[in-house]
């Protein structure tokens, strides 16, 4: 299951990880959110280990939500060493999050 990043635990879970981190900014009202969380949740299975996947629920977090200047959701960045190094404005394909991935292990 994809870890509930917040604005009290994002620099724990993120800005420490020594993983790759891939972050979907989502919100309960945002029909493309509802589309790609079914994958997000498999990403979450399958790069168990290897990397850390979460959701920012931007209503309930919007210091994180701000510090990155999201406007668009969804948008999923792709984290390594506390930078952001790639990202995805709006709903995709699974293949799409899956390169970026593969592309930080």
């Amino acid at each position: 299951m994809a870890i509930e990043i917040t604005d009290t635990n994002f620099n724990e879970l993120v800005s420490q990880s020594d993983k790759p981190v891939m972050i979907d900014f989502w919100a309960v009202w945002c029909g493309p959110c509802r589309m790609i969380a079914p994958i997000v949740e498999e990403l979450a299975k399958e790069y168990d280990g290897k990397a850390i996947i979460g959701k920012v629920d931007v209503d309930s977090n919007p210091g994180v939500a701000t510090q990155f200047g999201i406007r668009n959701i969804p948008t999923v960045l792709f984290i390594q060493n506390g930078k952001v190094v790639d990202k995805q404005v709006g709903a995709a394909p699974k293949q799409a999050f899956t390169s970026k991935l593969d592309a930080l292990l």
